[in-house]
């Protein structure tokens, strides 16, 4: 193999691609927008649902029920309390989505708590939507809690006490989707600047020219792999440093966490790579690669865990994410961009994703062929 052919095709390549400042952007933009948009919509804490009070007890125990109700409307605001005299209007209400939840205090609420006759609040929960109801019924449980709890406390303490430890501080969404959003930008770039563009050029014949040359077979795919890692790495160090100036990623200019994360965009990048050229050495059809697209970014950035953690997934799709590219892609960046662990949290992707590489450069050096 001869460096000086690879290199050249590198450069023809480069030149090409810098020439096409629409064709870098569309590699950028789609990843920053998912990110900006998807991370500030999903994963925030639930705030201003609408649930409905129904007081038909009207004691003094119904009223402390509802100033702990206010409490919450006006401190971690996850609803805002709405007063209603008739349950049935309520539940009405409930059913055209215009409140939540209904909290219904029954007429006999007081006198049961007097006589300690198991008093009950009924919630009635609009389970259409399984996070709003969650975060409702999770509010109504830790009131339920403290209107439990003795009025007196005991003297020796007996019941058991769970202190919980964070090591890491709370955690935006949208920086735990930055990981994704930087694969999905690296993805998009081997897929426009690698495959769709080896396709065309070879639809339009310009790869007629390299017939002429004595370049072997080796050589053009180093060329076709190494100009496409370039993009790629390009692409996904541009994501994650504007991505991670969005997002609020602390310490992002530290020298040592900049060397990991270009060591890992650089595997993923070649990995990548790779994979399209794989998938389209033996396609001739430029309409080929545009409508496999989709199909080929669903199968790779929702079982990654970029979105949903793995742990949820069904069997059948946690085995897709073993084989998936995105998923130690994934694994590596975030440890890096939210618990900056170092080498020790990165290696085993690393050294996957440079096994995943030589399984498709192997794969593409006995599909290749050196003509038209």
């Amino acid at each position: 193999m001869k460096l000086y052919r690879v290199s050249a095709l590198i450069e023809r390549d480069m030149r090409k691609f810098f020439r096409s400042p629409a064709l870098m952007l569309s590699s950028l933009i789609f990843p920053l927008v998912q990110l900006i948009v998807l991370g500030y919509a999903f994963g925030g804490k639930v705030q201003g649902a609408r649930i409905a009070v129904v007081d038909e007890d009207h004691s003094v125990q119904s009223r402390k029920i509802q100033e702990m109700f206010n409490g919450i409307a006006a401190g971690p605001k996850t609803f805002r309390v709405i007063q209603y005299d008739s349950l049935p209007r309520a539940l009405d209400d409930l059913r055209v989505g215009f409140v939540r939840g209904v909290v219904d205090i029954p007429h006999d609420f007081s006198r049961r708590y007097y006589q300690h006759d198991r008093p009950r609040l009924l919630f009635t929960e609009d389970n259409s939507d399984q996070f709003i109801s969650g975060a409702l019924l999770e509010r109504v449980q830790q009131m339920t809690q403290t209107m439990n709890a003795p009025e007196v406390a005991p003297r020796l303490e007996r019941q058991v006490e769970l202190n919980v430890v964070e090591i890491y501080p709370y955690i935006e969404y949208i920086k735990y989707l930055l990981a994704g959003s930087t694969s999905m930008g690296i993805f998009i770039t081997a897929m426009i600047g690698g495959g769709i563009t080896y396709i065309d050029d070879k639809t339009r014949g310009l790869h007629e020219g390299y017939l002429l040359t004595p370049i072997q077979k080796s050589e053009l795919v180093a060329g076709l792999i190494g100009a496409g890692t370039i993009k790629a790495f390009m692409s996904g160090m541009v994501l994650t440093v504007v991505g991670g100036l969005i997002a609020g990623i602390p310490h992002l200019w530290d020298p040592l966490r900049l060397f990991y994360l270009c060591v890992v965009v650089l595997a993923a990048s070649v990995a990548m790579i790779s994979l399209m050229f794989l998938v389209m050495v033996r396609v001739d059809d430029p309409l080929v690669p545009r409508a496999i697209f989709g199909v080929l970014n669903m199968l790779l950035f929702f079982p990654s865990g970029s979105v949903y953690p793995i742990e949820a997934f069904p069997t059948w799709l946690r085995w897709i994410s073993v084989i998936d590219p995105f998923t130690y892609t994934v694994h590596a960046l975030r440890n890096l961009t939210l618990k900056n662990t170092g080498i020790e949290g990165i290696y085993m992707d690393v050294l996957i994703l440079c096994g995943f590489t030589v399984l498709m450069i192997g794969g593409i050096l006995g599909l290749f062929k050196r003509q038209l």
